[in-house]
Parts: C-alpha cells; structure tokens; sequence
C-alpha cells in the first residue's frame, strides 16, 4: 500500500529531508493564504503583505494581523508537526525546510528548521533595529495603531518575515538547496508549490536523484515527478507513517 511504500523508503534514508507549507498548519487552526476561505481571497497581498505598501502605510499591514493575529498566536503544534518531529528524533529526517513562519514545527520539537519566510514570532524596528515579540505588539494593536518602537517611538515596526517583493534570507535559502541536493528522499508536506522559489526545493532533490513523496490535500503541479502521493490531511498520514516506522 502506499503509506507502507513511504515507510519503506523512509526507513532506507540516510539525508531525507521534509519541506512544508501552509496546508499542515491549517490543521492548527491557521488560516492558509491561498485556496478557498484563504487570505488572499479576502485580502489583496500587494495592498497588505508588500513590503511598498508596509513602508506606505504599516498600520494597513497590522490592521489585518489585528485579526488573524490571534489564532496564529493560540496556535499549537498538531499531530502532522509532532509526526515529524519524532521522525527527526528517530533519524529518519535530517531537516525540516518549511516555507510556514508560525515556529510551529519548534514547538513541536523539531531541532533542524530552516524558515525559508522568516518568523513572524519576532518583530523589529526598521528605523532603530530594536526587537520585541510579536505577542508583545499584538497586544497593544488595540489601543496603538500602528504600534510604535518601544525603542524610539518609530511606526515601521516590521515582524521578521519576508513580505512581497523582499528577497528571502539568502541564508536558508543556500542551506534548503544544500540539503535537498544530498537528500536520497524529499517529503513534501501540506504545500501548494507554488510559490518560488520553495517550490524548486524538492525539484532540486528530484534532479539530484531523490525519491519524492508528496501528502497534500490538493494536487501539485509536481505530483508527475512522485514516487508516492498521498492526497490527505497531513495530521492523519503523518502519525501513521511514523507508527508504521517504530515498528520497522
């Protein structure tokens, strides 16, 4: 069966490494970005999440982190993130690349995490450099919009993520392809791949000669290249496999 040839090749892996988007945090109770009921469907990403219009008018930026702040910050880890966290402990992963900022998968108890976003646990001043947690603003955003440096009273206070039109931490963006480059298996999880360049991740460990799986709910424009997809909730595929693998 399917889930047993994941195990299987799992099982026989020296450098397999997971990349993950949204899809395993909408378990969480996270509102994903694309897709129906998604961010961009209720919000234009160029007017609310560009770095262009973060410098024109931060207080439209945190007006909507006003609402989704909260569930992102009452999120918890779920049984896909804890999945693969006890997959890492048991050394059938090497890494998690993940294209998510919520740290999530750290909660969980994942030890090599490459955000190739960002975290958006952490906010900075672009006028001073000071730092504070991004529960910390979201607590003022009430009484303070938009809220201001601590520091020196600025109003750019941007969380450390990457918005539309920065370019992604240069960084893990180096150590995501390193490691697909050595993978022998590349476990895709919970993403759309279609953002780049996330999604040349695992094509790069294709290329490379890594098996590719792929759980996602929906199909993927790389499905064609998969040894196995799974099209299911990461939640309940993830938990499965690793009790099938502490039995192998």
């Amino acid at each position: 069966m399917t889930i047993e040839r994941v195990a299987e090749l799992l099982s026989g892996s020296r450098s397999a490494v997971s990349l993950t988007g949204a899809g395993i945090s909408a378990e969480s109770g996270i509102p994903t970005f694309r897709g129906e009921g998604g961010l961009w469907s209720q919000y234009d990403p160029v007017k609310v999440a560009s770095i262009d219009s973060f410098m024109r008018n931060p207080g439209g930026y945190w007006e909507v982190s006003k609402q989704r702040g909260p569930a992102v910050l009452a999120a918890r880890p779920n049984r896909g993130h804890l999945a693969l966290a006890a997959l890492e402990r048991a050394g059938h992963l090497v890494a998690v690349v993940t294209q998510n900022t919520d740290g999530l998968h750290q909660d969980a108890g994942s030890r090599h995490v490459i955000e190739l976003h960002g975290s958006g646990r952490t906010v900075q001043c672009l006028d001073c450099g000071a730092r504070e947690t991004r529960a910390d603003v979201q607590a003022r955003l009430a009484a303070e919009m938009p809220p201001r440096c601590r520091m020196c009273g600025g109003i750019f206070l941007k969380p450390t993520v990457v918005l539309f039109g920065e370019a992604m931490p240069i960084p893990a963006v180096e150590e995501a392809f390193a490691l697909a480059r050595a993978a022998d298996v590349m476990l895709v999880v919970g993403s759309s791949l279609v953002v780049y360049p996330a999604a040349h991740v695992p094509l790069a460990a294709v290329e490379a000669g890594a098996a590719l799986i792929v759980v996602n709910a929906e199909p993927t424009p790389i499905d064609r290249f998969a040894e196995v997809v799974i099209h299911g909730r990461s939640g309940e595929v993830l938990p499965e496999l690793a009790a099938l693998l502490s039995a192998v």
